[in-house]
Parts: structure tokens; C-alpha cells; sequence
């Protein structure tokens, strides 16, 4: 935005009809502005229009009397007013230029906190999308906070250069306060809300973005309880396949152990006078508790 420059005309005061003729022919009379200044020390007046050679007119009317000082001291009011006007604006501009993209960010948002409300997407697909709208409007306000500030303070000086005026009303016309309240406060307004919206968007959020980052690390943990249940499971399991084996085992060894019994034993049949069948059957529940008392205490060792 351009700061056009002010071209101020000063003139001695007249009658009033003649004054106000002047206004009419020198300004749109719509829109001007005209008020009494420092206890009529002085008449001034304005539309605040850019004129074909770009500059915005500014008309002083001195009363009788008043120094040159007083009306310098005018003048530079009128330029700082313009001037702290024109800087201001760049922050409406600013928001001219977010407000596009505030809409669609702040739609895409409000359709996935729908979903999150609805349950219709998992939510690890919807928080890596969330986390990049956050980050986006993060950036936006980090980029435009101070132009946002900047507005702020110059609308301040604004209003405090019209106030040190003291204005008071001309034929009945609009004062700078009115003017700027009707044309000028409705743009800093605008700034304002604009600069309290993307904060609340970036607030909204980082809340959703905790609220699904929590459902998340949930999801995740009744995931891990139903896993580690599944490993108990296996583990019990594995531990009944192992006692079943184990059974096995002593069964297989201790009819290994007394095949070897018996050959030991079977030639003593001729001096005992007994069959083999009976050595077999005589030896056969020392050899499986000796083989059951064996694993037993190796298991015992290894757990």
C-alpha cells in the first residue's frame, strides 16, 4: 500500500457561508470532514480522497490571530493522521490476504474434528494432517503478529492525534472522529478479529491435535494389552506343550532305561529262576521314577 502524500491549503478564516462554499467546491461533499480545532483557533476539513495527481487535500482555515506555530502544530496533526492511517491499512491488507486461505484451513479443520467426533477415520490417518494444519496457522500468525501489533498501535495514534485536537462541530458536518469511526474503525475492527480468529484457530488446533494425539497413545495401549494377552496365551501355551512333552520324554526314557535294565538284569533270570517278563516288570517303576525325579530337578535348575 502506497502512503499518499497530503496537500494541505491554508487560508484565513472568513464568514461562515463563504467557508463553507469552499469546502463544497475543494471536496466531495458526501464525504468531507469539517470541524472546529483548539478552541476555534481553527476550522479544518478533508474527504479523504486521493485527488488525479495522488495526493489526499487538506484544507486549514485559520482564525485571526492564531501563530504560526499553532497552525504548524495543525498541520503536522493532519500529516501524522494521514500518515499513521495509511500504515495501519497495511494490516487490513494483510488480512485480505489471509482470509482465503483462513477459510479453507478452518473448513478442512472443522470437517476432522467431524470425523473425530463421528469416528468415521482412524485417527493416526487424521493426526498427521492436523498437526500440518496446526503447524500452517502457526506460521501464519508468527508471520502477520507483527503487523498485527503494528496496526494496533497506529490506530492508537490515530485516534489520540484526533483527540488532541479538540474538535468541535461546523454546520452541522461530520468531525474527523465521526469520519474515521464510520470509515476507519470498521477496518481496524475487522483487523482485530481477524488477528483474534487465527489465534483461536491455531488454539483449536493444538487441542484437537492433543485430544487425537491422547486417543492415539489409547488405541495404542489397548493394542499393547491385547497383545501382551496374546503373548500370555502362547506363553501358557507353550508351557502346557512342555509338560506334555516333558510327560513324553519320561515315558520315552524310561523305556530306554529299562530295555538297558533288562539286558543288565536278564542273565540272573537262570540263577533266580524267574522270566524275563518279571525282571522287566520288577524294574520297570523304580526306572520311570528315577527318570521322572531326574527331569524333574533339571527343570527344577533351569527355571
Amino acid at each position: 500500500m502506497r502512503i499518499t502524500s497530503a496537500l494541505i491549503r491554508i487560508e484565513q478564516m472568513h464568514d461562515e457561508d463563504t467557508l463553507a462554499a469552499a469546502i463544497s467546491e475543494w471536496f466531495v461533499p458526501e464525504s468531507v470532514a469539517v470541524a472546529r480545532v483548539l478552541d476555534n483557533a481553527a476550522v479544518i476539513a478533508s474527504d479523504f480522497r486521493i485527488d488525479p495527481a495522488g495526493h489526499q487535500r487538506f484544507l486549514i482555515v485559520t482564525a485571526p490571530g492564531t501563530g504560526s506555530r499553532r497552525v504548524g502544530r495543525v498541520m503536522q496533526r493532519l500529516c501524522e493522521i494521514e500518515t499513521y492511517k495509511s500504515m495501519s491499512m497495511l494490516g487490513f491488507a494483510r488480512v485480505h490476504d489471509l482470509g482465503p486461505r483462513m477459510g479453507e484451513l478452518e473448513n478442512r479443520m472443522r470437517a476432522m474434528i467431524g470425523d473425530m467426533t463421528r469416528g468415521e477415520k482412524r485417527a493416526e490417518d487424521t493426526l498427521p494432517d492436523l498437526l500440518d494444519i496446526s503447524a500452517e496457522l502457526e506460521a501464519m500468525a508468527a508471520q502477520s503478529s507483527f503487523r498485527f501489533g503494528a496496526t494496533e498501535a497506529y490506530a492508537r495514534i490515530v485516534a489520540q492525534r484526533i483527540e488532541v485536537l479538540r474538535e468541535e462541530r461546523f454546520c452541522g458536518r461530520q468531525t474527523f472522529g465521526e469520519f474515521m469511526m464510520r470509515r476507519y474503525e470498521p477496518a481496524m475492527r475487522t483487523v482485530r478479529s481477524a488477528e483474534a480468529r487465527l489465534q483461536a484457530m491455531a488454539d483449536r488446533a493444538q487441542r484437537a491435535a492433543e485430544l487425537l494425539r491422547t486417543r492415539v497413545d489409547v488405541e495404542r495401549s489397548a493394542q499393547n494389552q491385547a497383545l501382551l494377552a496374546s503373548m500370555d496365551r502362547r506363553a501358557d501355551l507353550q508351557l502346557r506343550l512342555q509338560r506334555t512333552v516333558e510327560g513324553l520324554s519320561v515315558v520315552a526314557i524310561s523305556y530306554y532305561a529299562v530295555s538297558l535294565a533288562g539286558y543288565l538284569l536278564y542273565p540272573l533270570t537262570d540263577v533266580l529262576g524267574v522270566g524275563k517278563g518279571m525282571v522287566a516288570a520288577v524294574v520297570t517303576l523304580p526306572v520311570v521314577a528315577l527318570v521322572w525325579f531326574l527331569v524333574r530337578r533339571i527343570r527344577a535348575k533351569f527355571h
